[in-house]
């Protein structure tokens, strides 16, 4: 690495709303590359209002792109295990971007926005990403980064009351559903979704708008801004994995219990990187598997931690924290396939401590999705 490339790597980029966050007090910490609000009133009081409220979240690091030209699904689909093709418009999809081996380089979302395909992929692997789709996608595919769009979200019970005020369309969406809108003269995108496990939405807006539209909502009694911290806790309860800490390129989907992300119709025909691998896991199981853990007492056990059956070591922490939903220390991590059961009773040590902990079925906390009523 070049002493130029070092000097860049040190450089902590500025969000399109960092001045924002500043003004309405936040706590700012360097992730993914950026300076980012990890709290502003104090993580327990922001989770706790996101689950009784409406949240707003930055989360402009992370990367959007978009995907057009013929045959663009076809060639999504030769890089992500999931039915693009089937993906219907204004239809949104969870899906893994995948190496040669199975391994899994990153988990995104998928929009089949009309005339083109949007990807929403994680900040800190954006860059890595956009050079694999670069590489890997056929020349008439065009690959575009919307470098000059912010992306807010906003989660929470009253998130739709709250949107719906200014963007009347908001409150039609169901779950995994997007549409374009206009707020005055500004072009926004909308999906609900979300990364918290609460009804809510993702607003891609302009950069330069998006302090405007941030004021617009916190100006309301039911939403206020929500820092990084709040997101994990939030996140950590509903069970999502966090991208290069429960997944990595060194896991598999299968382990990871992210299988649901592979299409009945990519199973049958495979085609996508690495099933080679992950066709017989699904055929025949896995050695290891990804868990939650709920913790006795109340000290958290972190990243790293070891998991023991006994005196055994079989498995080892991913993710975890103090669960203010839950009251108590909650986790993640993988353990050996014969240790996965629900119920099952293992220990973590922690700073020489082994605390006692239960595998326990994911979400810790129910998710609260708005799905829309199917006809029958």
């Amino acid at each position: 690495m070049s002493e130029t490339e070092e000097k860049f790597e040190d450089v902590i980029a500025e969000l399109p709303l960092g001045g924002w966050h500043r003004a309405h007090g936040a706590r700012m910490v360097p992730f993914a590359g950026y300076h980012m609000p990890i709290q502003y009133q104090g993580i327990i009081a922001e989770h706790n209002w996101t689950r009784e409220n409406a949240g707003l979240f930055d989360v402009s690091h992370m990367g959007q792109l978009t995907v057009s030209g013929e045959g663009a699904a076809e060639a999504l689909e030769a890089l992500m295990p999931g039915d693009i093709s089937a993906l219907k418009p204004d239809r949104v999809r969870y899906s893994l971007l995948l190496a040669e081996n199975g391994g899994i380089l990153d988990d995104l979302m998928v929009t089949n926005a009309g005339d083109h395909y949007a990807l929403i992929v994680n900040g800190a692997t954006k860059w890595d990403d956009i050079g694999h789709l670069r590489e890997f996608l056929p020349d008439e595919i065009t690959l575009n980064h919307l470098d000059e769009q912010a992306l807010l979200a906003l989660q929470g019970p009253k998130a739709a009351d709250a949107l719906s005020r200014i963007v009347p369309g908001a409150l039609d969406l169901g779950f995994m559903q997007g549409f374009a809108a206009k707020w005055g003269d500004v072009l926004l995108y909308i999906t609900r979704s979300g990364y918290t496990g609460e009804d809510g939405f993702e607003i891609s807006v302009p950069a330069e708008q998006a302090a405007m539209l941030a004021d617009a909502l916190v100006a309301m009694e039911e939403v206020q801004p929500i820092g990084l911290g709040a997101r994990d806790s939030l996140r950590l309860e509903a069970g999502l994995p966090l991208y290069g800490h429960d997944i990595t390129e060194d896991s598999d989907p299968v382990s990871a219990d992210l299988a649901f992300a592979i299409s009945k119709k990519r199973r049958a025909e495979g085609g996508f990187p690495g099933a080679h691998r992950i066709l017989p896991l699904l055929a025949n199981g896995t050695s290891s598997k990804r868990v939650g853990l709920t913790i006795d007492g109340r000290m958290a056990a972190r990243e790293g931690a070891a998991i023991f059956a006994g005196e055994a070591q079989v498995g080892q922490v991913t993710s975890g924290g103090f669960a203010p939903s839950v009251g108590g220390p909650i986790a993640m991590g993988y353990v050996d396939a014969g240790h996965a059961l629900s119920g099952t009773r293992l220990s973590i040590e922690v700073r020489g401590k082994m605390l006692e902990a239960s595998v326990t079925d994911m979400p810790f906390v129910p998710h609260r999705y708005h799905r829309k009523e199917t006809r029958k």
